[in-house]
């Protein structure tokens, strides 16, 4: 199980980022993250299941669910669909802060889950059919569902777990930006700790405690999303995949491969093969 940190950049002409969900063809599992940035999955066609803490969110055809930031999510899309994911920065908000960079939006229904899902997808469609005007046509409604964001999503009554909690996962944030970017080499939580000025005890219970996994299980499931797109996109021996992505050999590859898809790489890629 990997709870990752992702980074978001908004469109190039936009104030956000928007774009189709990657899961859409079906069989694809994102593991658990996080990130300092809102992001609203909103289904257009087929469905998908969300992930948040303990809860779990079956979205189908017109549901849409709201990601605070820094809260540790997943998402499972068994099934072909359509989803429009928006990813807001967070200080967009920074006038509605409830807290020391920190608002917190609800994941109840609203009666007003029509006019979001509305927007969304009016936004999606005139930003992708890029008529004249679009640029303006998109920042209007994204304009209106922000307002409806602060005015009928956002919660007013916030505790100081949640906000500590965020603080801590902002710092974890960059931790684990290193770690992405060097997952290949031999990153020993002690190397780690000394590189960020903490003591290997802290760092390993800041991982459990605020990310909910240890950090040697973090790190592997680092390497095993890597070595699941190389498995995708390129005709790599296993062998060449596992030492690409940090693994000491095929074997440990394959076993930790195999605990977490259920199946051995070597099956994975043929049953890719097979699709297509």
């Amino acid at each position: 199980m990997q709870y990752s940190h992702e980074l978001i950049m908004p469109n190039k002409d936009l104030p956000f980022k928007m774009f189709l969900f990657e899961g859409k063809d079906g069989n694809y599992f994102r593991d658990k993250h996080w990130h300092r940035s809102i992001e609203i999955f909103a289904v257009l066609d087929g469905g998908l299941v969300f992930h948040i803490g303990d809860r779990t969110y079956p979205l189908s055809r017109g549901e849409f669910i709201l990601v605070n930031s820094n809260e540790i999510h997943s998402v499972d899309s068994p099934k072909p669909n359509r989803t429009v994911v928006l990813q807001i920065p967070l200080k967009t908000f920074e006038e509605y802060f409830t807290g020391d960079q920190f608002i917190l939006f609800s994941h109840d229904p609203k009666i007003q889950d029509e006019q979001v899902m509305a927007l969304i997808r009016e936004m999606y469609d005139a930003y992708t059919g890029k008529d004249c005007g679009y640029e303006m046509k998109v920042k209007s409604q994204y304009y209106m569902l922000l307002y409806l964001l602060v005015t009928k999503y956002r919660e007013l009554d916030v505790s100081r777990d949640a906000v500590k909690r965020s603080k801590k996962l902002t710092k974890l944030s960059a931790i684990t930006n290193y770690i992405k970017e060097n997952y290949t080499e031999d990153l020993s939580l002690e190397t780690l700790a000394e590189i960020f000025g903490y003591s290997p005890a802290y760092l390993s219970r800041m991982f459990q405690k605020y990310a909910g996994i240890n950090y040697k299980s973090y790190l592997q499931g680092i390497r095993l999303e890597y070595a699941y797109r190389e498995l995708l996109e390129t005709n790599h021996t296993i062998s060449d995949t596992a030492l690409n992505n940090g693994f000491p050999n095929s074997k440990a590859f394959s076993k930790a491969f195999t605990e977490k898809y259920g199946r051995l790489p070597s099956e994975f890629r043929r049953e890719q093969k097979k699709r297509f």
